[in-house]
């Protein structure tokens, strides 16, 4: 795991974004091309000091939080780099807090639509991706089953048509995966659309 302290990052202080332009690291074929200072909202996953992820943000305002010495450089992005008149410096991917930040996350809403984004767009008793796909009470309703994150789970027709009225041991299906409250990290993913590689490690998706 990389970290680079922000003293060596910016090694001078006088640093102006307004006259900065990205210049992207050279191809295969030699060729080497420049960006204007907009590619600088490229996203930048943000942890905490506990290397907990918290957020994302712009490349421009994660360098803002380096140069206050608020944030430190975790990965960068080797196929780019920030150049200025006198020097370059790395392209940030990922950059932790300083301090820690106490985040009141907003508590998830109990939904059909969560559910199954929970459960991958998937049904959990076969693993199907084939729409269309029903929302599933493993203890039925009318035996006692409560509207929960623990209780709620993602079916197909086939399946939950299979299931009934029964528990999944009466019906002799078997859950692949135990149904649970998401973590904040899960809907943190699905609000990212693609992902960096160098996030992956932190998103506990390796």
């Amino acid at each position: 795991m990389r970290k680079y302290p922000s003293e060596s990052y910016f090694h001078q202080r006088r640093f102006a974004f307004s006259t900065h332009r990205v210049h992207i690291a050279e191809h295969a074929s030699g060729r080497s091309t420049t960006g204007e200072v907009s590619s600088l909202n490229g996203k930048v996953l943000i942890l905490n000091q506990s290397y907990e992820p918290i957020s994302i943000c712009s490349a421009k305002k994660a360098l803002t939080l380096i140069f206050l010495t608020k944030a430190e450089l975790v990965e960068q992005d080797s196929e780019r780099s920030i150049r200025t008149v006198r020097t370059h410096y790395p392209f940030p991917s990922v950059i932790r807090l300083c301090a820690y930040l106490r985040v009141p996350f907003r508590k998830i809403e109990l939904s059909r639509k969560n559910i199954m984004r929970r459960d991958g767009m998937r049904c959990t008793y076969c693993g199907s991706g084939q729409p269309p796909l029903t929302m599933d009470h493993i203890i039925p309703r009318s035996r006692g089953g409560t509207d929960s994150w623990e209780n709620l789970t993602t079916a197909c027709i086939k399946c939950n048509n299979k299931k009934g009225n029964r528990t999944p041991d009466e019906a002799g299906m078997r859950l692949l995966s135990v149904p649970k409250r998401p973590h904040h990290v899960l809907f943190l993913k699905h609000s990212m659309g693609h992902i960096d590689d160098t996030w992956r490690p932190y998103l506990f998706m390796d």
